[in-house]
């Protein structure tokens, strides 16, 4: 069966797409849980990226210095007071919450009707609603990498689900008392 030559892997996404792939992917972990000592030590070794100072490599170089020196016990505890709160959280991650101007709108029915659309649903073990930040980075994640939609249908999941709400979250986060890791 084999002709003697090696098969060889051939990526099927273009290396800017698959890098895109990841962060959404390394976005939704983030903010899914706390990293675990694991995570913190795979960011904090990885290599500088190879795009222009400033913008994303000043981000990611910034990530990395402070997963280098946290300490995942911190980080959990920091996590839990920001995201999770005893009672009503100091900052939500359901991006509901931020995009929602009138009494009248109901964006987690709207998402739920975009994504079955799109043959997507929530899994039945998964706790958090779909509006749940992870959630939707997993969505963008799964657009790039599985689904490889055109940029068209992922610009348009993007400008309609996570835009709307990034502003406000990151500025909640860098506002907030109890971040010092995120």
């Amino acid at each position: 069966m084999s002709s003697g030559v090696p098969m060889q892997f051939v990526p099927s996404l273009a290396p800017e797409e698959l890098a895109r792939a990841n962060f959404y992917a390394l976005i939704a972990r983030m903010f899914y849980a706390p990293p675990d000592p694991g995570l913190l030590r795979a960011i904090a070794a990885a290599d500088d990226l190879k795009a222009e100072e400033g913008g994303i490599a000043l981000a990611w170089r910034e990530l990395a210095q402070a997963a280098a020196s946290a300490d995942a016990q911190a980080v959990q505890e920091e996590y839990d007071a920001a995201f999770i709160g005893v009672g009503k959280a100091p900052i939500t991650l359901y991006t509901s919450a931020y995009s929602v101007r009138y009494t009248n709108e109901a964006p987690l029915a709207d998402l739920r009707r975009d994504l079955s659309g799109m043959h997507l649903a929530r899994r039945s073990e998964a706790t958090e609603p779909e509006d749940h930040l992870a959630a939707l980075c997993e969505v963008m994640r799964h657009l790039i990498a599985e689904r490889k939609s055109a940029l068209e249908d992922q610009k348009r999941f993007f400008e309609q689900w996570l835009w709307p709400s990034a502003e406000s979250l990151c500025s909640a986060i860098q506002k907030s008392e109890h971040i010092s890791f995120y």
